[in-house]
């Protein structure tokens, strides 16, 4: 019986998971508010007192937050979260920590192909090799797992928080204006996330690109900004928000572009994380797949890279269940 758990800043999922030797049957699932505990043992201890006794052998979580020595302070909540009190509090010989873009990575190679789409039509078949993880949702996350011949591994990154590197007038004129609100530093996560969206949008309305329509800025009042601006941009209804649209979609394939190069990802590229499946229309347009290409004297290589979209928001999940079986 394995103790599975994906720990995010909005959101906490556990579950129990029945290991056999045909993969995992799901036993019990249930999703907790993060910010309504003051602490992750809270919600272990609610959630392990109910029903039967499991009679754990294995525990695995994927948590926000870079994991050192066995311990993470998480990013976006105000807990501290270590292996050693885990494995005491589940009653297992050992927990494992990993961070969540880690665990999204390893459970990219364990969904089924109708829970993936492909962005990539000129890919070649997939090769044995590195692939690559990057995520835009809360924030923007990035992982690699490397292929030593034989199975992968998943290695954990803080990519999203790299440099925002502009790559033609009006990137750089968007740096510009989110050093005005930032600071010197500007990551890539300020542009490729869920607030990202609306700072692209308010780069380009603020600095005169596109003029914000009534409905527009009514609807950004009374709705979610972010899910406003995906619905106008995605019909295309809308000049402002088509255009915030638009861009993002072309950072989001730079990044993931870059990606590509660091890791060599021949195995492929998937990009999990909530926006993605919600803007797929937009992905799909190809404003993507150029940026993700245009890498001068690797865009053949590039070119031959698959690319899918993660539809399954429980990747991190299924990663942390099967990663508990190398513990």
């Amino acid at each position: 019986m394995i103790l599975a758990g994906d720990i995010g800043g909005t959101k906490t999922v556990l579950a129990l998971y029945d290991g056999t030797v045909d993969g995992l049957n799901l036993v019990r699932e249930e999703v907790y508010p993060s910010r309504k505990y003051p602490t992750f043992e809270e919600i272990l201890n609610d959630f392990l007192s109910k029903g039967s006794d499991p009679k754990l052998t294995r525990a695995c979580f994927g948590v926000a937050g870079a994991v050192i020595d066995g311990t993470v302070h998480t990013t976006n909540l105000p807990w501290s979260l270590h292996e050693k009190a885990l494995a005491e509090v589940a009653k297992v010989s050992r927990a494992k920590l990993l961070n969540d873009l880690e665990a999204a990575a390893f459970g990219m190679i364990h969904l089924q192909p109708d829970e993936l789409v492909a962005l990539n039509p000129d890919a070649s078949a997939r090769r044995n090799g590195n692939a690559g993880v990057i995520a835009a949702g809360t924030g923007l996350g990035e992982a690699i797992l490397y292929w030593d011949g034989n199975q992968f591994h998943p290695i954990a990154s803080e990519g999203g928080h790299g440099d925002f590197g502009p790559r033609n007038d009006l990137e750089v004129e968007l740096l510009q204006y989110l050093r005005e609100q930032f600071g010197a530093h500007v990551s890539y996560e300020r542009v490729l996330s869920g607030p990202g969206l609306g700072n692209v949008y308010r780069f380009l309305r603020d600095r005169g690109h596109h003029a914000e329509a009534p409905a527009v800025a009514e609807a950004l009042k009374t709705g979610d900004p972010n899910a406003t601006i995906s619905k106008f941009g995605i019909e295309r209804s809308d000049a402002l928000c088509t255009g915030a649209v638009d861009l993002f979609c072309s950072l989001y394939g730079a990044e993931a572009g870059n990606l590509a190069l660091r890791s060599v990802a021949v195995g492929g590229i998937y990009l999990g994380g909530g926006i993605a499946p919600k803007m797929l229309p937009a992905l799909r347009r190809g404003e993507f797949m150029r940026s993700f290409t245009a890498k001068g004297r690797f865009k053949g290589f590039l070119s031959s890279v698959q690319v899918n979209v993660a539809l399954n928001m429980r990747a991190p999940l299924l990663g942390a269940a099967y990663y508990s079986f190398r513990i």
